[in-house]
């Protein structure tokens, strides 16, 4: 899967499918995208890939990496629920 077992790597790799979803839903569809009036769902499914990563990371023995991912899942979890849910935004 990954080359190498490098905890700063899963901190990039980690930053990938929320930096996606950002630009998708704030850049493009300037806020115009809900899914199902939710405005935190598409960070929420960028989490749920990053956890799919992180299991294969940990399947594949790269605990280094997955910690990595792991961290930046639970941090942009946290930011979503902190920014976009209680905003109402």
């Amino acid at each position: 899967m990954f080359k190498h077992n490098n905890l700063f790597l899963g901190l990039l790799y980690g930053n990938i499918a929320p930096a996606i979803a950002w630009l998708i839903f704030e850049y493009i569809l300037h806020n115009d995208a809900y899914i199902l009036n939710k405005p935190g769902v598409p960070y929420l499914i960028a989490i749920g890939i990053n956890l799919i990563l992180v299991r294969l990371c940990v399947k594949h023995e790269q605990d280094k990496t997955a910690r990595g991912l792991m961290f930046v899942t639970f941090a942009v979890m946290i930011l979503v629920f902190i920014l976009r849910i209680n905003s109402g935004r």
